[in-house]
């Protein structure tokens, strides 16, 4: 088992000597853990939009709230999880946080099967799902101590961008594994769909187990927990004084919460509103671009600045915006859907442009507790979004009401972040 005496990541020659060698490791490690806990965190955005087609009878809004939940619970996880590595240590959390996955995988695979769950059984299922939305917080500060300022846009946006492929992965692999019987007599009967289709909705979950378990033994065999970086809840929670730490919590949700918002949300909305449409052939392509893009924008970042990359990419998520609802008035799918993933791309560049702005605003260990930390408030966009879009059709028949509230909060975000990172005589350059 490996084990690290000392770690000085900006000190040059440590680093080409020994400190690189490590720091990859546990970062590939660490990407394997997290893209299954996006996996198992954005599996309703599939299962919610099929139940009904298996004989379950959910309302359109119950529907949205088993989409919306695991959004809440993983949200509100990482404002915990974000102070636990210093605590417990990186290679620790990791193996906990990813065995605790089996829990939702397991009973997601074993409820889907009855049409007879109770509601309030699938509610508890998908509020679970949080257990993987938690995960992102801890492997985002982990993964920070790991490296030089030099580096640390381009490896969080490795760590998040592949670790936020497990969303597209759910929504690509899904609709394939449930049409044969995967595990054989072990993963259960099949289940008829309204058209006669046998289908065995049981693999969107089941699929998961194995990767899981050799994964947490892959982290117990192969992450250290650093030296140097203990530090109590206490210590950590300097961060809040800081005006820096709101700041950045506001942008942050602007972007990832709207990515893995729209990830939540897309399936349902398309199929609401194009019903011709069959949305599990598309649902993956914008947050598979999304994720892919990220460590592009940690990259771009490193190049040319954060602030500079963020205040850009901000103007392309309006404008996106701006078209989806366009087209979506004019019925129009291929441009909703071209339009879309300009949304998703833009919100992937801005998720690693303003990460890598974080480690230059603050000092390593805040810069720690910052990035978990903002990454905790922006899930809540997971359930804010779904819901907003549930709201916005319940009260309206459409979608628009939501998408304006959208508009408005990236608007605001271009102005604070100008203000405050890139406009000539700026509080930070970053």
């Amino acid at each position: 088992m490996p084990r690290i005496k000392k770690w000085e990541p900006e000190n040059e020659a440590f680093w080409e000597q020994e400190g690189k060698y490590h720091a990859r490791r546990n970062l590939w490690i660490s990407i394997s853990a997290l893209f299954l806990a996006f996996a198992v965190w954005q599996i309703w955005s599939v299962i919610a939009a099929n139940l009904n087609d298996i004989g379950f009878t959910y309302t359109e809004s119950e529907l949205f709230l088993l989409a919306a939940l695991p959004g809440l619970t993983g949200a509100t996880l990482r404002i915990f999880y974000t102070f636990l590595v210093p605590v417990f240590g990186g290679r620790n959390w990791t193996i906990i946080s990813t065995a605790s996955l089996l829990i939702p995988a397991i009973g997601i695979g074993v409820a889907v099967q009855n049409p007879e769950t109770p509601f309030i059984t699938m509610a508890i299922l998908a509020a679970l799902c949080g257990f993987g939305g938690g995960n992102f917080a801890s492997s985002m500060s982990n993964i920070s101590f790991f490296y030089p300022k030099k580096a640390k846009g381009t490896a969080l946006g490795l760590n998040a961008g592949i670790g936020n492929l497990g969303v597209s992965a759910v929504q690509l692999l899904s609709p394939l594994v449930i049409t044969i019987a995967l595990f054989g007599p072990l993963g259960g009967g099949s289940q008829v769909m309204g058209d006669g289709s046998e289908v065995y909705m049981q693999n969107a979950a089941f699929i998961w187990v194995l990767p899981i378990v050799l994964t947490v033994i892959a982290a117990f065999f192969g992450m250290d927990n650093l030296p140097g970086v203990k530090a109590s809840f206490k210590e950590q929670a300097v961060i809040f004084k800081n005006k820096h730490t709101w700041i950045m919590t506001w942008l942050y949700t602007m972007c990832f919460g709207s990515f893995i918002g729209y990830a939540a949300a897309f399936p349902l909305l398309t199929r609401t509103e194009f019903p011709e449409v069959n949305v599990f052939q598309i649902a993956f392509i914008g947050p598979l671009l999304g994720a892919l893009i990220r460590p592009v924008g940690g990259w771009l970042s490193d190049k040319l600045g954060g602030a500079f990359v963020t205040f850009w990419d901000i103007i392309l998520l309006i404008a996106g915006t701006l078209g989806v609802m366009y087209f979506y008035n004019a019925g129009n799918f291929a441009g909703f859907l071209t339009m879309f993933i300009i949304v998703f791309i833009a919100t992937g560049i801005a998720n690693g442009s303003t990460f890598r702005m974080i480690p230059f605003i603050f000092e390593q260990k805040e810069a720690a507790a910052v990035l978990g930390f903002t990454s905790a408030i922006a899930a809540y966009g997971a359930f804010l979004i779904p819901s907003l879009f549930g709201w916005s059709i319940s009260l309206t028949g459409m979608a628009n009401l939501a998408l304006i509230i959208f508009i408005v909060y990236y608007v605001i975000s271009l102005g604070i972040h100008w203000y405050y990172y890139s406009r000539k005589g700026a509080e930070v350059k970053c």
